[in-house]
């Protein structure tokens, strides 16, 4: 696939770029359908409509941040499939041992702690604060921060294992 890259007249970089433009563009139509499919269920978020667009910008934000990770992942591994049991081993603890799902008080002590510090718990706390009262709380900040880290290491690598192949 790379030779077929290099024999058209377009960027190197151009066919990353282009993937992850288009990750963007699914997670920020994802994110609105979630949304809306929340208000037609009846969730009604007291941050205001402005608040509920920061914090869906939050999720896409942090989401583009994360396809980083598996596009340097996606680079270097030899199969689709590869990249998929990779994003799964990552995916699937920090998802379902965070607070997206419970409250970390009903959890038991070393879980709980674990959850208090998983990204994707600032993330969903971040998210909920943004959209349910309009607050900026750490949880916020912390996403972000977690995202421009993500990214600060990921990207270079990414671009520099593609530049290798491309």
């Amino acid at each position: 696939m790379f030779d077929r890259f290099k024999s058209l007249p377009i960027a190197r970089i151009a066919p990353l770029a282009g993937a992850l433009l288009a990750d963007t563009i699914r997670y920020a139509i994802a994110t609105t359908l979630t949304l809306v499919m929340g208000v037609i269920l009846g969730w009604r978020p007291g941050g205001g409509f402005g608040f509920v667009v920061v914090s869906g910008l939050l999720v896409i934000v942090c989401a583009w941040s994360l396809s980083w990770i598996f596009a340097f992942f996606g680079v270097v591994a030899r199969s689709a499939s590869s990249v998929q049991g990779i994003s799964f081993i990552i995916l699937f603890p920090l998802t379902f041992l965070s607070n997206a799902f419970v409250p970390t008080k009903s959890l038991p002590s070393w879980l709980a702690w674990f959850a208090d510090v998983n990204p994707v718990s600032h993330i969903v706390s971040g998210v909920r604060a943004l959209a349910n009262t309009g607050a900026w709380t750490s949880d916020v900040w912390l996403a972000l921060l977690g995202a421009a880290v993500v990214v600060a290491i990921f990207a270079p690598l990414t671009v520099r294992a593609y530049m290798r192949k491309a």
